[in-house]
């Protein structure tokens, strides 16, 4: 129901020393910074990892990242969820907990929100993704995320919100469809279901579909 991708940006830094892990197994972020400048040959590089992201190749997109360093924030918040997504969550969360430390950047904070999310840490989540969406709150991404962290923390009417706000940043498109059709079932909201239908033309299989995903909140509610 929840989709992290960021959305491609012109990425930072200068060349510096290889961000591998250490032998102990803990990232080495000593070359963090929140800079944002790049240079064209960089760009090239990361728009190249960029496609293996959105190909789902995470494993060969972290592997091609950790080739060609960088220190700028942009380069390490794709590392932090490059990390995250291929298994590797103490070290994704000690790279966003760095990020969030050196950084004023909603990113940093929506990082950190999912690497909790992933270990099924609701109201740690919910912390940093209240920031994150504070910072940044014309993202589609990070409310549609925090709107999810609320459904599962049984906060139906503030999910229901930040969601609708989502879908319409996002223009009707991704995963949010189905995650406000369940929050609106979760509030016996008809009104906003038939808003759906009429302004977003969700179908009554997405619906139906939506109905089959509530099933998995309802056990767990207040």
């Amino acid at each position: 129901m929840r989709g992290w991708v960021w959305v491609a940006v012109i990425l930072a830094g200068c060349a510096s020393q290889p961000s591998q892990t250490t032998p102990e197994g803990t990232v080495d972020t000593s070359d963090i910074t929140c800079q944002e400048a790049v240079q064209p040959e960089q760009r090239v590089d990361l728009e190249m990892i960029d496609t293996l992201m959105g190909k789902g190749r995470n494993h060969a997109a972290l592997a091609r990242l950790e080739s060609k360093p960088m220190d700028g924030i942009d380069y390490w918040l794709r590392y932090g969820q490059l990390l995250a997504s291929t298994g590797k969550l103490d070290d994704a969360e000690q790279v966003f907990r760095e990020l969030v430390l050196q950084c004023v950047d909603g990113r940093s904070r929506h990082g950190l929100g999912m690497v909790q999310l992933k270990r099924n840490h609701v109201n740690a989540a919910l912390l940093h993704l209240e920031i994150a969406r504070n910072l940044s709150p014309a993202s589609a991404q990070v409310r549609n995320d925090y709107g999810y962290a609320l459904l599962l923390a049984g906060r139906y009417q503030q999910a229901a919100f930040e969601l609708r706000t989502a879908l319409e940043l996002a223009n009707g498109q991704g995963p949010v469809r189905q995650n406000v059709a369940v929050a609106y079932l979760l509030r016996g909201d008809e009104q906003g279901l038939d808003a759906l239908k009429s302004d977003y033309g969700f179908s009554e299989d997405e619906l139906d579909y939506a109905r089959a995903l509530r099933q998995q909140f309802g056990k767990s509610e207040q």
